[in-house]
């Protein structure tokens, strides 16, 4: 039995104050940085209460955030979830920025403050300021600046404007954020710090070019139609374009400056999430990992309680559990469970490789630097990738992972792929392939358009294994679209490969926004 001098403690009991929480912090920083070599923006811990988290839920984990009616639903439904008992509440949340903010609960117990710190601003925190997607996509230094921006400028247009003007742009840009981002690298980085300075340019531009005689001018008749090729003219829009946020900001015809920030700013918001949709497991997986080798470390050191070590392992495994397929709790993998699993998998090869570990890993297989390889697989990868590169045959025995077609055609289910050599490519492949926003979401381009003619946009899905949209969101997503757009709008469903038409779909701008 380990004896703990009580002197060395960081807390007693499930109390703590500010001063623990300081003690805290200060052991995790030494471990993390000095043993574990993690690479962190500075920390900023907000301590929050059960009300206040809920509100944090609701705004898609964004505290500082615009109102809008939806953040209030979910509010109401996440609260009378909680109040009964049917859900509980993250320990924390926390802000890819720079610097980095947890926010942690102040129902917390000591073990768990030590836990979420370790977990959110040591582990996330390195996966954020490390990672390529998030280097290459977000802007951690101006993100809070914009969000404060983002609320105080909506918040102007609904005085001016009126709420319900405002809320029906709101609505169609929500409706269409999967559908805001660029998934291609641009030519510069965002700068969301610089948004601000252009919209008050772009503002003081348009007031100093007015001239209300302008609309005093005689028709001089219909316009003529361009003289462009086809070829220009597409070339001049960027079509066809991925991002339909994006081009009705810049295009549509009948859209008030004001609409078209809006628009801007509801695409910014959803670029900035982008990177977290194709990194979910490997983030989860890093900071679930780190606050393990962390929380271990406490206690071996004999910082923290057998007790509280005891809470920790409590708490951890509930995270980690993957219930099994015929278990009333099941809902598909759990990312924190796959990600730690793999992590850890991935140190046991490093450091106690089997013959099979040197055969698939003969570059990390025995080459005993587990943090080296982990650090450098958390910057390097996303999650499609991650899997597809480091998921063993060993831990496809383990979680007895087989791959399973349900082809509509046949009457009966295929067992594709089971555990030898090439079943265990098949597997890591097709598991892969669910992490791949590409294979998973929809790919629904602008087209064409012809501003100088009827003005009827163009929309294409490429369709992928016979996948098409549910007709009535499809209908409800493309009245939103022909709204912001003011003319009709046409959806065609394309089979990828041969260009042949499945089905289309016709809006009408019923709404006007104008």
């Amino acid at each position: 039995m380990s004896l703990i001098r009580e002197d060395m403690l960081l807390f007693h009991g499930a109390d703590w104050d500010f001063g623990a929480i300081q003690r805290v912090y200060d052991a995790i920083e030494r471990i993390a940085l000095g043993e574990l070599g993690l690479d962190v923006y500075p920390n900023q811990i907000e301590v929050i209460t059960a009300e206040q988290m809920l509100d944090a839920y609701a705004s898609i984990g964004m505290p500082l955030f615009y109102k809008h009616w939806s953040f209030g639903k979910h509010f109401a439904t996440h609260e009378s979830g909680y109040r009964q008992g049917l859900m509980g509440l993250a320990y924390e949340i926390v802000i890819n920025s720079n610097p980095c903010i947890s926010y942690v609960m102040e129902e917390n117990s000591a073990t768990m403050q030590t836990l979420v710190i370790a977990h959110a601003a040591f582990g996330h925190n390195h996966f954020f300021k490390n990672n390529y997607l998030f280097k290459e996509w977000t802007d951690a230094d101006g993100i809070l600046d914009y969000l404060e921006f983002a609320k105080s400028y909506i918040s102007r247009c609904e005085e001016r404007y009126g709420q319900n003007a405002v809320e029906k742009v709101l609505d169609a840009a929500h409706a269409l954020m999967s559908h805001g981002v660029h998934r291609y690298p641009r030519k510069k980085r965002p700068d969301l710090r610089s948004e601000e300075r252009r919209e008050r340019e772009r503002q003081i531009h348009q007031e100093q070019t007015f001239n209300d005689l302008w609309r005093t001018l005689p028709s001089k008749g219909k316009a003529p139609k361009s003289a462009l090729s086809d070829e220009r003219r597409r070339a001049l829009l960027e079509l066809p374009q991925e991002n339909i946020l994006y081009f009705l900001e810049k295009s549509a015809p009948r859209l008030q400056p004001w609409q078209r920030e809006i628009l801007r700013i509801v695409r910014q918001i959803a670029q900035y999430f982008y990177p977290q949709r194709q990194t979910k497991v490997m983030n989860e997986g890093c900071a679930t990992y780190c606050h393990y080798r962390i929380m271990t470390r406490l206690h071996e050191t004999r910082q923290i309680s057998d007790g509280a070590f005891l809470e920790f392992l409590q708490s951890h495994t509930n995270v980690t559990r993957q219930p099994e397929y015929d278990d009333p709790h099941f809902g598909g993998i759990n990312p924190y469970a796959l990600g730690f699993g793999m992590m850890q998998d991935i140190e046991r090869i490093c450091t106690q490789p089997t013959a099979e570990d040197r055969e698939w890993f003969p570059d990390i297989a025995g080459c005993d630097d587990a943090m080296g390889v982990l650090r450098d697989v958390w910057t390097n990868y996303r999650d499609e990738s991650f899997i597809s590169q480091f998921l063993s045959p060993q831990l496809m025995r383990q979680w007895r992972l087989f791959h399973l077609l349900d082809d509509p055609d046949r009457p009966e289910l295929l067992v594709e792929a089971i555990h030898d050599e090439r079943g265990y490519r098949r597997v890591r492949r097709a598991l892969s392939r669910q992490y791949d926003v590409g294979w998973s979401d929809p790919d629904i381009q602008v087209a064409d358009v012809d501003l100088a003619g009827d003005r009827r946009l163009i929309l294409h899905h490429h369709v992928l294994n016979r996948k098409l949209l549910h007709k009535d969101d499809a209908q409800r997503v493309l009245q939103m679209i022909a709204n912001l757009w003011g003319y009709d709008v046409v959806l065609k469903e394309v089979e990828a490969s041969t260009g042949a038409i499945f089905q289309e779909h016709v809006s009408h701008p019923h709404e006007t926004l104008f």
